[in-house]
């Protein structure tokens, strides 16, 4: 009984040195990161391109000459939470027929611009997560009489729409009136001044983009309330890209603690 009794205060006295040793030792999985924590890129250089001519998303301040637009600021925030740095933003303007292919093509880490979300692009492209819902619509003259509805558009192959070239608004307005009755323009910009001049009778866009020439254009251009087509906008990455999930995360906790309805209400008309 002795012996036994040595032996248990041996164990007793081992066990004690061990968890004093150790204390602190408790493996890392043991220990839950904090809730809501987001991947730290390490300030990683990210190569972004905009083609700054799609207002409200990205444009350049008539006054200043400088890129600004809800593309800029949300990028920036991303790259605010994940420890990045956005490489040359305001620099990397890039024609928006070229842009889809020269991310595709590994020239730029991602892109914004209010790109749709579609499966042909998702082929030679990674999207993020859907930030924003659009719907397609006519935009026409404030004093367009004959043009109320897309029936009225449909009923007369004489009328002629304009929408931005490589765009799914290029595409629908071929579903709508064939190809031979679509103009196709480099920029929204221009397609909304042949609006404006009487060369075309309809513009085919996006409702967020265009009640923003709406309002720049004051009195002159509306939006019918028919929607053409609803689809969502994402950012592009080249295929493989690990920034898909990084952005993924950040995108969700701005949407969770009410960043991207702030930068909505900053951006975009109510």
């Amino acid at each position: 009984m002795r012996q036994a009794s040595l032996l248990v205060t041996i164990y007793l006295v081992l066990t004690s040195l061990i968890l004093v040793v150790c204390s602190g030792c408790m493996p890392a999985t043991q220990t839950p990161a904090p809730s809501g924590a987001l991947p730290d890129l390490g300030g990683r250089q990210v190569v972004v391109a905009v083609d700054p001519s799609y207002k409200p998303f990205s444009y350049l301040n008539p006054d200043t000459g400088e890129p600004e637009g809800w593309d800029f600021d949300t990028i920036r925030e991303i790259c605010k939470r994940l420890n990045c740095q956005v490489v040359a933003f305001n620099a990397q303007e890039i024609a928006w027929f070229d842009l889809v292919q020269a991310v595709a093509d590994g020239q730029f880490d991602m892109a914004g611009d209010g790109i749709t979300i579609t499966e042909d692009r998702k082929l030679i492209l990674d999207f993020s997560e859907g930030y924003m819902d659009v719907n397609q619509v006519l935009m026409v003259a404030s004093d367009e009489s004959r043009i109320l509805s897309l029936d009225d558009l449909k009923k007369n192959p004489e009328y002629k729409v304009g929408a931005q070239i490589v765009t799914t608004n290029y595409d629908e307005a071929v579903k709508l009136v064939g190809a031979e009755s679509v103009a196709a323009f480099d920029t929204f910009d221009q397609a909304v001044a042949a609006l404006l001049a009487k060369e075309i009778d309809a513009v085919v866009i996006d409702d967020i983009a265009g009640e923003s020439y709406v309002e720049v254009n004051a009195g002159k251009v509306k939006l019918l309330p028919d929607v053409i087509v609803k689809q969502q906008l994402g950012f592009i990455f080249p295929k493989g890209s690990e920034l898909v999930q990084p952005v993924n995360a950040a995108l969700a906790a701005m949407r969770a603690d009410g960043t991207l309805d702030k930068l909505s209400a900053k951006w975009f008309r109510p």
